[in-house]
């Protein structure tokens, strides 16, 4: 009876994807095997999977081990050693099945080598050893490659980032450079990535990635604060900087300026600061317009929308309302249905806002006033690492003064970062919006913004006993001064 023996085939990079170099392996396994009057039993495939990277697991390897232990095959064809192993604690393991079971075939087309030897076994692991060394060697070469390339300021290579033409990744692609550029202006503005997310899944946007029913809320996240936006090179994730202590720019075409890019991440930053994540099931955003701004007139506790109970389907009664719940620490005896009582809310702060805005005019241009600091700093900083590099300055004396120079600058970066998110809240606010209707269509927490830029807080005051018709003079908005 032929002996059943599995085939392994694989390659560390496919950038085709049409697979042929395994298909060249297994061609070649087959052959050899038929030569040797083995019948093959199933082929074990592990393509674009590296042998080398240890946190690389092969699957169809791991596949194989597994059914060799358990005796459902008698051996194993490779068409070298490399391919199955590079790093040696995986010949290990396949040494250790050779152990348990005895008289186990193994052949490669390359070269024989028999494991269930003393010599054999010695010989396997010296080429492993020679081979683990050959990949290390060359992703020392490689890493050092991509440094020089990321302190010139070119690419790596790789599929292009969003907002960049992928037959040209150092050209911006408009259409999406204009999709970045709104949903930053809806961070600045208060908006939630996820909500963002949300829309741009709707609507198809962000290159999702293939096999993937959306685009993750990290990736959308890292495409709105890429520092590849403003023109910074990064290396292994970090800001890469030049030999004077600046961040290397790269050749590709800016979708923001420093200044933008800034206040975009100080407004990501200051929400997980102020909001961490959240236990499943419990979303961050809220559903009701006024949930946290409206208060109680008796016991001033803050009032939060919910569904009515008395709402069905196709009912004329109001779908939610607001409640002082004693739940929440409050009396629990103010309540005011929802929908009326935000349209007059809407309606006041959109006629506050227009008037404002005919009164005032065009804003007046308005400057970060620590901007010369900022540059006084910055070459100060430039000025101490260059002498440090030209030996005009020992290094003990440049790491007595640079650290309270670069604790200031960072001040200073996050001082013109909270400047530049208040400018562009300030500026998005005073985009007019028409009616209530183009209210409505803005995201909850843009409309939120909203209100919160005119009202401190809406005092919902007790409407009495008897039949209850809303009555907007029991409404108090309390406006900013």
């Amino acid at each position: 009876m032929a002996r059943k023996v599995a085939v392994y085939t694989r390659i560390s990079r496919d950038d085709e994807g049409d697979g042929l170099g395994v298909t060249r392996q297994r061609q070649d396994c087959e052959r050899l095997a038929d030569l040797r009057g083995w019948s093959v039993a199933k082929v074990y495939e592990d393509n674009d999977v590296s042998a080398y990277k240890r946190n690389v697991r092969r699957p169809e390897y791991e596949l194989m081990l597994s059914d060799l232990a358990a005796g459902l095959i008698d051996g194993v064809v490779s068409y070298d050693l490399d391919r199955l192993a590079r790093q040696p604690k995986d010949l290990e393991r396949l040494i250790e099945i050779f152990d348990n079971r005895k008289r186990l075939t193994f052949a490669t087309v390359t070269n024989d080598i028999d494991l269930s030897s003393a010599d054999g076994r010695t010989m396997a692991r010296v080429m492993v050893a020679f081979a683990n060394k050959s990949s290390h060697d060359t992703a020392r070469r490689l890493k050092r490659k991509h440094l020089e390339l990321a302190m010139s300021g070119k690419s790596s290579g790789g599929p292009a980032p969003y907002g960049w033409q992928k037959d040209d990744p150092n050209k911006v692609d408009l259409e999406a450079a204009r999709h970045i550029r709104a949903a930053q202006n809806e961070i600045l503005a208060g908006v939630r990535i996820g909500t963002i997310r949300t829309r741009w899944h709707e609507q198809g946007i962000g290159r999702p990635r293939e096999g993937t029913k959306r685009t993750a809320h990290h990736h959308v996240e890292f495409m709105l604060t890429n520092p590849r936006l403003c023109g910074y090179r990064t290396y292994h994730g970090e800001i890469l900087l030049s030999d004077d202590g600046e961040p290397v720019i790269g050749e590709w075409e800016t979708i923001n300026t420093v200044e933008e890019w800034e206040a975009v991440c100080s407004a990501v930053a200051e929400r997980k600061r102020a909001n961490p994540s959240p236990a499943a099931g419990k979303p961050l955003a809220r559903k009701y317009l006024l949930s946290g701004i409206a208060r109680c007139g008796l016991c001033h506790n803050k009032i939060r929308g919910q569904i009515s109970r008395l709402w069905k389907p196709g009912s004329k009664v109001s779908k939610y309302n607001y409640q002082c719940s004693v739940v929440n620490g409050g009396c629990g005896k103010v309540g005011r249905v929802g929908e009326p009582m935000e349209d007059l809310i809407i309606d006041l702060v959109l006629e506050e806002q227009r008037k404002r805005a005919a009164e005032d005019g065009s804003p007046a241009l308005m400057e970060w006033l620590g901007e010369a600091e900022f540059k006084s700093v910055s070459d100060d900083i430039k000025a101490l690492t260059t002498a440090a590099n030209n030996r005009e300055i020992t290094m003990s004396s440049v790491l007595q003064i640079l650290p309270d120079l670069e604790r200031r600058r960072d001040e200073l970066k996050l001082e013109r970062a909270r400047f530049q998110r208040k400018l562009k809240r300030a500026e998005s606010v005073s985009e007019g919006i028409k009616n209530r209707e183009e209210f409505r269509d803005l995201p909850i927490e843009r409309q939120q913004e909203i209100i919160l830029h005119s009202l401190s807080a809406v005092v919902v005051h007790p409407a009495g006993r008897g039949r209850r018709i809303f009555n907007p003079d029991l409404i108090e908005p309390i406006w900013r001064e």
